[in-house]
């Protein structure tokens, strides 16, 4: 943990930008680019609900952070110790009356499958590579003290419990590289080729610790066949993804040069598409993500732990982030990992 991210309190910055951009894209998904418009004026002037309420990605995320916790407050990160409480919270989050904001069905299966005393790999949905993994997985990248071994496994793991399919696993793996190296400082010019390099050296590295033998549960022949598909498609799109920032316009909808973001690759593309077209203009980042054709919660989620990372607290204005709904808890989970 460097000094400069304590100082700009990266953590509670991408937790409260996820959550900002999540609130921001609730009304938006699902209606289209032209009916955006129609209905909330010019992209540009887009104003945060009243209230500001989040969906299940936040809520998901917040899961995830508090199963973290729990695991790293009782000793060194690992598979067994990340695994119980983190099931514990999905679970608890399945059965909660707040559950009610159009969840995905692949977080409702494989949720509803962990109740039991099934291995989790039997819950794990294999064909799924839906982005409801990467867009809860910031916490992750943000939690101080995990080496690159942890970090990746514990990524992929979360995103393992629902979302088996290996380009799911390694979507959440970059994702949350993405928001370390934000976090740190690293500079938004040279991210693309980072993560680019990031998923070559681990094209072929099968966590067997972390995932046990997931990879049976498909058709491939070896674990590292298995996991090799999921980073190959992770490449194609960060390369479409370095050909779009040099070359789209902030007024067309991203979704055009880098996809929808319904799929784990997608979502984490056209986040950072988002992102890297306004890096020091956070708001604009967050509307261009809500007034899209695609998962538009989901991107300007991912779009806002992103610049919240890179940024700090300071981004968002407090008119706005005062208002978020799981204010207190996002401010205790980023609060503890910034100091």
């Amino acid at each position: 943990m460097t000094t400069t991210t304590v100082t700009k309190r990266a953590a509670t910055g991408a937790l409260t930008g996820l959550a900002l951009g999540d609130a921001l894209g609730f009304p938006t998904e699902f209606i289209g680019v032209p009916k955006i418009l129609d209905w909330y004026g010019p992209w540009r002037a887009m104003e945060l609900p009243t209230p500001a309420r989040v969906t299940d990605d936040t809520q998901m995320t917040l899961a995830l952070g508090r199963g973290l916790r729990t695991a790293m407050d009782r000793g060194p990160l690992t598979p067994e110790r990340l695994e119980r409480p983190v099931r514990e919270e999905f679970v608890e989050w399945y059965r909660s009356p707040e559950n009610n904001r159009a969840p995905g069905r692949t977080c409702l299966t494989a949720c509803g499958l962990l109740q039991s005393d099934l291995p989790w790999q039997d819950a794990s949905q294999i064909g799924s590579k839906g982005c409801g993994a990467n867009m809860r997985v910031a916490p992750i990248g943000l939690a101080p003290g995990l080496t690159d071994e942890q970090r990746a496994g514990a990524a992929q793991l979360q995103s393992a419990l629902t979302h088996g399919h290996p380009t799911a696993l390694a979507a959440s793996d970059l994702t949350a590289h993405a928001v370390r190296l934000l976090a740190e400082g690293a500079e938004p010019t040279g991210l693309i080729g980072r993560l680019r390099s990031y998923a070559y050296e681990n094209r072929t590295r099968y966590h067997a610790s972390w995932l046990g033998d997931l990879w049976t549960r498909a058709q491939d022949p070896t674990p590292e066949h298995f996991i090799a598909r999921g980073w190959d498609e992770c490449l194609d799109i960060l390369e479409r993804l370095r050909h779009a920032v040099r070359t789209v316009s902030p007024e067309t909808d991203p979704c055009l040069a880098t996809g929808e973001g319904w799929i784990a690759e997608e979502a984490l593309a056209t986040g950072l598409l988002c992102f890297l077209l306004f890096v020091d203009e956070p708001l604009t980042a967050l509307r261009r993500a809500a007034c899209t054709a695609g998962d538009s919660d989901s991107l300007a989620c991912l779009t806002g732990a992103f610049a919240g990372a890179y940024l700090g607290a300071d981004a968002w204005p407090a008119e706005w982030a005062d208002r978020i709904e799981y204010r207190g808890e996002l401010l205790a989970l980023g609060t503890l990992w910034d100091a």
